[in-house]
């Protein structure tokens, strides 16, 4: 029997960017209306603020204890799967999911025992696509093409009240099989990023060409692959093994 206050307590809701407080507090009684209390804000424009708190009609518990974050990293930290909502078909190639096909994907990952993240930018321009670019898979919610313009907590309200319906259902999803390992988690792979950055730099693998297209292919590779912690140890160790190599060749 899968405990629902185990599987709300692993699903986050992370705000980007938020310019108005008000939209903070409607996001955060629109979570608690469907049974979620977990809310990250990611650089806010103004907050704490008493307008948050008068939208938030209620929800204060949400606000107090709410995180803040100076990027995305850190507020993506300890989870390992990322969905990001976006209006917008962008540059970024990633997997895109219908609400309810994304909210099957953030239940299983959280019957695992993993921690997962729903992801929002910010009001007018939503996430950029270096901030996609964190992400698994992006969400789509189909609204009409001539008028897709949610506002924040709207989109908060509809992926909360997409997982409340699903997890009450009959027959919420079983746990897939765990890992033999935990996955890794967002700043663990940030940190294997940066180090295949250095590699590729090391060997001189871009030959002067521009790094962030393949960079960004990279990233949709492993995302996909979603590695757990220990084959993050062995990538980690062959790249080391490269970059002992590439500086063995420049001394000869």
């Amino acid at each position: 029997m899968i405990d629902l206050p185990q599987l709300t307590d692993r699903i986050r809701y992370v705000l980007v960017r938020t310019s108005h407080p008000g939209n903070i507090g409607s996001a955060a009684r629109a979570i608690r209306t469907m049974g979620f209390t977990r809310l990250e804000l990611v650089s806010p424009y103004r907050f704490p603020d008493p307008e948050a708190n008068a939208l938030a009609a209620g929800a204060d518990d949400v606000l107090a204890n709410a995180g803040i974050h100076a990027d995305l990293v850190d507020g993506l930290a300890g989870s390992s799967l990322a969905l990001g909502l976006s209006a917008r078909r962008r540059g970024v190639n990633l997997p895109e999911l219908s609400p309810r096909e994304a909210v099957q994907q953030v239940l299983a990952a959280a019957a695992r025992g993993e921690q997962v993240a729903l992801v929002f930018g910010n009001e007018r321009t939503g996430l950029e696509n270096e901030e996609l670019a964190r992400c698994h898979a992006m969400v789509r919610i189909p609204s009409v093409d001539d008028f897709s313009s949610l506002n924040l907590s709207q989109a908060v309200q509809v992926m909360a009240y997409e997982l409340r319906v699903a997890m009450l259902g009959d027959e919420p999803p079983a746990p897939p099989p765990e890992h033999d390992e935990p996955p890794a988690d967002a700043v663990q792979m940030e940190q294997f990023y940066r180090h295949l950055a250095q590699t590729l730099d090391d060997i001189d693998f871009h030959k002067g060409r521009e790094p962030t297209t393949i960079m960004l292919r990279l990233r949709k590779l492993f995302q996909r692959a979603q590695p757990d912690e220990r084959e993050l140890r062995v990538l980690h160790g062959i790249l080391a093994d490269a970059q002992r190599m590439a500086g063995l060749a420049k001394h000869k």
